[in-house]
């Protein structure tokens, strides 16, 4: 019989409600994935995509992968992988590194076995270049009873599917016995085509909408496939608080309800609908943080303001100020494209650094006159004109659209967590990475 763990979607690097601290839980359940590996002794840990969060993960988050994987390597038990869409690169993987470090194996059409199960591996492919893939396989070795297939993308028939797993199944050149899936946070198991078809689930929650506990499977190959569940005990609590308000109720009602949970070192989310009158979500976020939260979210459902408690904020428009300095500073024409990327409200914060590393690289490509400083202009001198001028003389979409109090998040962290929602669209849609990762489509080659 072979036994191996079945975990994805670690997303090591993820900083979570822009907290330190989660940064750390994400790569500490993982730990706690591979010391549960070492514990029940194994056969390996099969990792079905998505290690890290982030295509350019930090030093610190390297280290502290790699001396995960080499308490895994110090144990005998092998590591196997595919890429995910977050952490796909261009060319080589890390994965390839870890291999080159021998703490890793980076699955594809040839098969790696381990007991008496091969394994083979299908990197994350965009929905636009599938269909060109042709699923060939290396045949099955003599010495091997089954065969498993371990791919990253949203696969049917669970939620949110974009992959046709029936199509992969009737064209592929091996006959699987099961296929390990990651890319969908939330575990399940599905029969297709008499195959096993099973997601592990995340080891941390990468967003609030994740409430069931973390965890990952435990595959047994013997003479039939057997899958179970096993949950970890050592992540961070989250404490979801439910508030139903009726009609004239308000903010006391929340902050009660709020005291009524233990909160110590929990991220908090507080979910409000019904009726009832308007709250300030930092109000409630500055209560549990005393209380000992290590993060706070409000999330109010309700569509407010309503015609009987009207709520009308405005803000000011900060674009004349940014424009004189503009002037000042006599910046180059690529800083025009710079300055609308680092401000468009519609681009989560998380992708910000990849656009404009992506579009300053197309520039120096292109036209590298456009980074030539602007010429020097004096007040009056109509004559010149600046980058400054020219973004007056734009229609600016977030200026032209009505000013809007965001009533779901409070504290200084708001936009960080419209990034976290952006971030948790992609890995359900599965679509926000497409266009980034278009560059990896082969069996053998994300995020």
């Amino acid at each position: 019989m072979t036994r191996v763990i079945h975990t994805g979607d670690t997303h090591i690097g993820y900083q979570q409600y822009n907290s330190p601290e989660r940064r750390r839980d994400f790569l500490e359940a993982f730990r706690s994935v591979v010391e549960d590996a070492v514990a029940d002794d194994v056969d390996a840990v099969v990792h079905a995509g998505d290690l890290f969060h982030d295509r350019r993960p930090s030093l610190v988050d390297l280290q502290g992968t790699i001396d995960v994987l080499r308490t895994l390597s110090d144990a005998d038990i092998p590591f196997l992988a595919v890429v995910g869409n977050h952490e796909s690169k261009r060319d080589a993987q890390w994965l390839d590194l870890f291999a080159d470090l021998g703490l890793a194996t980076r699955l594809g059409a040839e098969p790696v076995v381990v007991g008496d199960a091969a394994f083979y591996g299908l990197d994350f492919v965009p929905r636009s270049r599938r269909d060109d893939l042709e699923y060939v396989f290396d045949p099955v070795p003599e010495t091997a009873d089954h065969a498993t297939l371990v791919s990253h993308g949203l696969f049917e028939p669970f939620a949110h599917a974009d992959w046709d797993t029936e199509t992969v199944l009737e064209q592929s050149t091996v006959d699987f016995d099961a296929v390990l899936l990651g890319d969908n946070h939330k575990p399940d198991t599905a029969e297709v085509r008499d195959t096993w078809v099973t997601y592990c689930g995340s080891t941390e929650r990468a967003s609030a909408s994740e409430r069931a506990d973390r965890g990952y499977n435990i595959v047994e190959f013997d003479e039939s496939v057997a899958i179970s569940r096993r949950g970890l005990t050592d992540t961070r609590e989250f404490v979801f608080v439910d508030v139903e308000l009726e009609e004239g109720e308000g903010i006391d009602r929340v902050q009660e309800r709020v005291r009524q949970h233990d909160l110590d070192d929990a991220v908090v989310i507080v979910t409000i609908e019904g009726e009832g009158r308007p709250i300030t979500p930092a109000a409630i976020e500055e209560l549990a943080i005393d209380r000992g939260a290590l993060v706070a979210r409000v999330n109010d459902r309700r569509e407010l303001p309503d015609e009987d408690d009207e709520v009308s904020v405005n803000f000011a428009n900060p674009d004349d100020a940014v424009r004189e300095r503009v002037r000042e500073l006599g910046l180059s024409d690529a800083a025009l494209e710079i300055d609308e990327t680092v401000r468009n409200g519609d681009l989560a914060d998380a992708n910000v650094r990849e656009t404009v590393e992506r579009r300053v690289r197309e520039l120096l490509e292109d036209d590298r006159s456009a980074f030539e400083p602007a010429p020097e202009r004096k007040p009056g001198n109509e004559d010149v004109t600046t980058v400054a001028d020219q973004l007056a003389d734009e229609p600016d979409s977030e200026a032209d659209a009505p000013d809007v109090a965001d009533t779901n998040t409070g504290g200084a962290d708001g936009h960080a967590e419209t990034a976290d929602a952006a971030e948790r669209t992609t890995d359900d849609a599965g679509e926000a990475d497409e266009t980034a990762d278009a560059d990896t489509a082969s069996l053998g080659d994300f995020a």
